[in-house]
């Protein structure tokens, strides 16, 4: 049996599932990550799932100035490093400012209201634990496989190193391997596709 760890990307395996119709909680991370495993040759050590809690803070609406306060909830989080093999990792959200939702670009200026915009927020530091333990999990004796679920091509370099020390890179995609940047393709041992009716 190769001894595995599940590494998923929160954000990116997020957006897909929605894009395909899915309701985004753990209960379908959790359908997810071990739909990953070839359960007849492989034997999962652990799983981290990579995420950042909701942004909390405190701004100013971009046309009125009034304040808008975000309230942040982490219970999924916790919850979810509580299910069976998994770790979760932080990241943090770090708002932007607005930005104007589609179809508004052509409005004047002068016609547009806060409901015009929409808040623009941008992960940090996921991408780098999930390099770190990439690179830490290549050193140790007793992993075989990484299993990636993500679309980075930042992570790139880190799978290079993995496999550099003999670890198997596998990358894993939801509903449709044409997702997969090629990067990620020529730097993988396996490419596996997790079709949506395993999910449901």
């Amino acid at each position: 049996m190769l001894k595995t760890v599940v590494l998923l990307d929160g954000g990116n395996l997020r957006k897909s599932a929605q894009e395909i119709g899915f309701q985004y909680n753990n209960d379908f991370v959790e359908r997810f990550a071990w739909s990953c495993i070839d359960h007849d040759r492989e034997h999962v050590l652990r799983i981290l799932y990579y995420d950042c809690p909701p942004f909390a803070g405190e701004v100013s609406l971009p046309i009125s100035g009034e304040r808008r306060v975000f309230e942040s909830g982490d219970g999924w989080l916790r919850d979810l490093a509580q299910r069976e093999r998994f770790a979760v990792r932080r990241g943090v959200l770090k708002f932007r400012g607005f930005r104007l939702r589609r179809g508004n670009a052509t409005a004047p200026a002068e016609t547009l209201t806060d409901d015009d915009f929409a808040p623009d927020f941008e992960q940090k530091g996921v991408d780098v634990r999930i390099a770190l333990d990439i690179a830490s999990y290549s050193h140790l004796p007793g992993i075989d496989q990484i299993i990636l679920a993500s679309q980075d091509t930042d992570l790139v370099p880190a799978m290079k190193y993995a496999r550099r020390l003999g670890k198997q890179m596998v990358v894993a995609s939801l509903g449709n391997m044409r997702r997969l940047p090629p990067e990620l393709y020529e730097h993988s041992d396996d490419a596996r596709t997790i079709l949506p009716e395993r999910l449901r």
